[in-house]
């Protein structure tokens, strides 16, 4: 969400969490769709022009699923952060973290080979660093060690037969490492600790902002005022700035758990721009 403000900040949003049954990510496959799908409904129920799925576990389960049954765009946050990971890596080595969810499916393994089938993947299960997050905690030796055992595979760590967990030689460790969780980019400054700065750390947050915004533009559907272009030639491109006046973006932030928790998380998160938080019943399908 931050980036999307950031990348279209004319553009209003409608912010569903489903916070009473999070997280998705130690769930089935058909559970996580038919919570994904509820929250959707409830989401295409209030008139939004597209959808953004952002959540990996829900992205990597059931995409093709939410395409065929909206009919308006529908963006995942995997395929943006796959092409950027495969962008990234330098000795074509690839370490992803995500929910136990997310690795089953081989998501990321497979989006990161359509883009370069070169690249080695190596997807690990770190279930331990979504709860840290949902807790607020996200600093201290607690959170460090958490975050160390968890990354530690990737970078050689071995097991009690002295075997690496991951047949990785030390002279061919990953040197990008892809968040697939969207929780994780919030411990980004705990994992660079953790990974060096010699691996490149990825999360999907900035690229499906920009394929966001791309989509919109292809299917005319940018709010009145989106500049096209760039800020510096809107004409760029043979595009041409548009006449009419910019639209005032109206936020609005929906979820199924505790409204006061999540209005706190959200003043941390975003300060006053988020005042509007309602409670949802998606099993009921009211709000």
């Amino acid at each position: 969400m931050r980036e999307i403000l950031r990348r279209s900040p004319f553009e209003s949003t409608i912010y569903l969490g489903d916070n009473a049954r999070a997280p998705y990510g130690v769930r089935g496959d058909d559970e996580v769709r038919r919570f994904s799908i509820q929250a959707l409904d409830a989401l295409v129920r209030r008139n939004v022009k597209a959808l953004v799925v952002a959540c990996n576990t829900s992205t990597s389960v059931a995409l093709g699923d939410f395409r065929r049954r909206y009919d308006l765009p529908v963006l995942g946050v995997v395929r943006p952060g796959a092409a950027a990971a495969a962008l990234a890596t330098r000795n074509r080595r690839v370490g992803v973290i995500a929910t136990p969810a997310t690795v089953r499916s081989r998501a990321y393994f497979n989006a990161i080979k359509d883009e370069n089938p070169a690249v080695e993947v190596y997807e690990h299960a770190t279930p331990t660093l979504v709860p840290l997050v949902e807790a607020g905690m996200l600093s201290g030796s607690e959170v460090e060690e958490a975050v160390r055992q968890a990354v530690a595979p990737l970078l050689g760590e071995r097991n009690e037969d002295g075997d690496f967990i991951f047949p990785l030689p030390p002279s061919a460790r990953i040197d990008t490492l892809l968040l697939g969780c969207t929780h994780y980019p919030l411990l980004t400054t705990i994992l660079r600790k953790s990974v060096g700065d010699s691996v490149a750390i990825v999360d999907s947050a900035t690229a499906t902002a920009s394929s966001l915004a791309e989509l919109l533009s292809v299917n005319a559907l940018e709010s009145p005022g989106t500049t096209r272009g760039t800020a510096a030639d809107a004409g760029m491109a043979g595009h041409e700035a548009p006449n009419e006046t910019a639209a005032v973006p109206v936020h609005f932030q929906l979820t199924t758990g505790d409204v006061e928790l999540f209005r706190a998380v959200a003043e941390r998160m975003f300060g006053e721009a988020f005042p509007d938080v309602e409670r949802v019943d998606l099993e009921a399908g009211l709000s």
